[in-house]
């Protein structure tokens, strides 16, 4: 999880730099024939532009969901949840990190996005990952994968049907006092086949 979380991280870092650096006093830049813009636009609200007015509030929604998903990471066993909570967990401190060191002020930092696409408001790396995170959240609890990899209605110790349970003493093999009935006796112990009254011809 961490390491899905430093890659959304480290990429929405750079490429913040890069773009502020280099458009900021440029027109927008056309690629794909128009499908794709990049242009430099200074969001003070949540992902994709929304709800400008509340800059404190998603700060602090931001700080939480750091707060809940590093707690919950202690019982990630799914590689899937792994992933999906590393998304948004990058995606949020990417955007946590404009609010907190770009203008005009700490928790109220105007965040920072660049890609446009029609019919779509502008976005940048870490709101892409925060979209996809949230998407596959959805798709995994849907299929009733949990974070600890147990199936859903069985606790994560409990085997499934035809395996063993964890700790239990191993069945004796065919043929041993214990085992299944049929079985060859063992020579020596009182009472089996091997073993008959008197020897003497």
């Amino acid at each position: 999880m961490l390491a899905v979380a430093v890659i959304v991280l480290v990429t929405d870092i750079i490429s913040k730099l890069v773009i502020v650096a280099t458009l900021s006093d440029r027109t927008p830049v056309r690629l794909l024939g128009g499908f794709l813009t990049l242009r430099v636009t200074r969001n003070p609200g949540a992902a994709f532009s929304i709800g400008p007015s509340l800059t404190v509030v998603f700060a602090v929604i931001a700080v939480g969901v750091i707060v809940f998903i590093l707690r919950t990471s202690r019982r990630i066993q799914s590689l899937a949840w792994a992933v999906t909570l590393g998304l948004l967990l990058g995606g949020a401190t990417g955007n946590l990190i404009d609010r907190l060191f770009r203008y005009p002020g700490p928790f109220r930092g105007y965040v920072v996005d660049w890609i446009q696409i029609p019919h779509w408001p502008v976005f940048n790396v870490a709101d892409s990952c925060i979209v996809c995170g949230g998407v596959l959240a959805v798709f995994l609890a849907v299929r009733g994968v949990r974070i600890d990899a147990s199936a859903a209605g069985r606790p994560a110790n409990q085997p499934q049907a035809g395996e063993p349970e964890v700790g239990a003493p191993p069945e004796p093999p065919a043929g041993e006092p214990g085992g299944e009935p049929g079985g060859q006796a063992t020579p020596g112990v009182p009472g089996s086949q091997e073993q008959r009254g008197g020897g003497g011809a």
